[in-house]
């Protein structure tokens, strides 16, 4: 389904974010992508979306090319493709439903999605997502009154009201307590498991990656150092990811409160 052929990402001042990137990920495929910061995890994502333009090479979803696509083109490649933030990018001031209707915009009229008047099916299909991720009660509070998990909840809400074929997922657990990290994860793993839907998650915490990876691709300064199984990761795995000693920086505490 996905494609990266000899790909590289050249930010202006000359910072290579990716180095020459083969990569191929079947449909339904659950992806855990570690590394340093400043690795290439977020330029990897980004760049299959088209949000960072390649430098070179070629990256293919379902054989439409990504790589030099113009804006018609661009826009229904990332209207099959949900996105996830770290930051969550809600409208805090509005309701929860309206926020995840905003993952339907490209599939109603601009006119409808700007007053506010949305057809039946699409809210339906909202709900659904809400209650796909557990917060359905939340439709109509607003996105400020909820917690760091609940927000990132909807977050996935609206990913998957677009009804995606890819969902990416960059860094989504880093602004989370550890228990409500666990359960972010568990639902975008339970998403793929049960929708089909090929997930790509950036992860900086390596028992998390180990945990709930099916598996695990790493960078290191931009190139693509180990790809496999999570069953065949090893402690030595991840130092040769990072090229250094794994610190407890790298691994998620276990203690915390749960956010609901």
């Amino acid at each position: 389904m996905i494609r990266f052929d000899d790909v590289s990402v050249t930010y202006r001042g000359g910072v290579r974010a990716l180095r020459n990137v083969d990569l191929r990920i079947d449909d339904g495929e659950f992806v855990v992508v570690v590394g340093l910061s400043g690795a290439g995890k977020s330029t990897l994502l980004r760049a299959l979306n088209g949000l960072v333009p390649a430098t070179s090479g070629s990256i293919t979803i379902d054989g439409t090319e990504v790589v030099g696509a113009q804006s018609a083109e661009l826009r229904a490649i990332r209207s099959r493709i949900g996105m996830i933030f770290q930051t969550f990018n809600l409208v805090n001031r509005t309701s929860v439903l309206n926020n995840v209707l905003m993952g339907r915009l490209a599939s109603v009229p601009a006119w409808r999605s700007t007053i506010g008047l949305w057809p039946a099916t699409d809210t339906e299909i909202a709900m659904q997502a809400l209650e796909r991720v557990g917060i359905v009660e939340k439709a109509y509070v607003r996105a400020a009154d909820l917690s760091g998990g609940q927000q990132q909840r909807v977050g996935i809400a609206r990913a998957l009201a677009q009804e995606p074929s890819v969902m990416l997922a960059d860094e989504p657990v880093a602004a989370l307590d550890p228990v409500t990290s666990r359960q972010v994860m568990g639902d975008l793993r339970r998403i793929n498991r049960e929708l089909g839907i090929t997930t790509l998650v950036n992860l900086h915490f390596l028992d998390l990656a180990r945990e709930f990876g099916r598996r695990l691709v790493g960078l290191r300064d931009g190139e693509v150092v180990f790809d496999g199984d999570i069953a065949d990761v090893t402690d030595e795995t991840f130092r040769h990811i990072y090229g250094r000693a794994i610190t407890d920086d790298d691994l998620l505490a276990v203690d915390g409160e749960p956010t609901e």
